[in-house]
């Protein structure tokens, strides 16, 4: 697709196995994720998401999640992400996932990955794989990822996964506080991180270190518009105008549905271009 008639690129969207294909620890917290976000569709096919956004005229950012040592879940092969992608070039935009508490082997894979494929960024959930972002031991992994020049996008916050379980299925939000990402993006400033998510309940957190740091940048994914936090439009009404992106956390939440919240949410017109695209299109080096 080309980009000057893209309406807008969705930087957050997850790959998810058929149902067929889940173990007992994903079944359980999909459906969390889908009570807890009123979603009542099954879980669609890469090549469903593909149609889904070229209907809508947007590219959308697809990624698996390997969190093998924190929830002992089974993934979606990065493999198997970038081929789908490779199959639908005109709107998806592939990232990969690796498991961080794999070591040398995460590094290995992230340098074959990006040898074998177009790989377009990289993916950590830190609630999930149970880690702190900013313990050094990760930094290894994070310099291999930097020497790529692919972003890497972190989830932070709480947003649905986990959520209603008895002990949030044993999900930790600490490893969600968007400050441990200030000490990553102070060593590796030529790393592009996006924070993922509005952070609850750490959203001042996340500006400051977008603020500060000017190789961070946010995604408006996990949430209705309807329930941002005044601080998060105001920043991205001005002083992060620029650092702002579209995103989605599909199939949890549709683009529709998202867009529609977004229009009484109290961004300025001004600003709706950069989200939905242009920031995204520097963020993500598409050009």
């Amino acid at each position: 697709m080309d980009l000057a008639n893209v309406v807008a690129i969705d930087v957050h969207t997850h790959a998810v196995l058929d149902t067929n294909q889940e173990d007992e620890a994903s079944k359980k917290l999909r459906e969390a994720a889908d009570k807890h976000f009123g979603n009542e569709e099954k879980p669609p096919s890469l090549d469903e998401t593909a149609a889904h956004y070229r209907e809508r005229n947007m590219m959308f950012v697809v990624f698996p999640v390997h969190s093998e040592a924190g929830t002992g879940r089974v993934p979606m092969a990065n493999e198997k992400v970038l081929e789908a992608a490779q199959a639908h070039p005109d709107v998806a935009i592939p990232f990969v996932s690796v498991d961080p508490w794999k070591g040398k082997a995460a590094i290995a894979e992230v340098k074959r990955l990006v040898e074998e494929y177009p790989v377009r960024g990289f993916k950590f959930q830190p609630c999930t794989q149970a880690f702190q972002t900013n313990d050094h031991r990760f930094f290894p992994l994070y310099e291999a990822m930097a020497e790529t020049g692919l972003p890497v996008l972190f989830h932070t916050g709480q947003t649905g996964i986990g959520a209603g379980l008895p002990g949030g299925g044993d999900i930790r939000l600490k490893y969600g506080n968007p400050m441990f990402l200030d000490d990553v993006a102070a060593e590796f400033p030529e790393m592009t991180i996006i924070m993922a998510h509005p952070a609850f309940p750490w959203q001042d957190e996340a500006l400051a270190v977008c603020l500060h740091k000017g190789n961070v940048y946010i995604d408006l994914s996990g949430w209705s518009p309807k329930y941002f936090p005044p601080q998060l439009i105001q920043y991205s009404n001005s002083l992060l105008k620029h650092k702002v992106l579209f995103g989605t956390d599909y199939p949890s939440i549709t683009p529709d549905r998202w867009m529609k919240d977004f229009e009484s949410a109290g961004f300025k017109d001004e600003v709706k271009p950069l989200i939905f695209k242009e920031n995204a299109i520097k963020a993500l080096k598409l050009q």
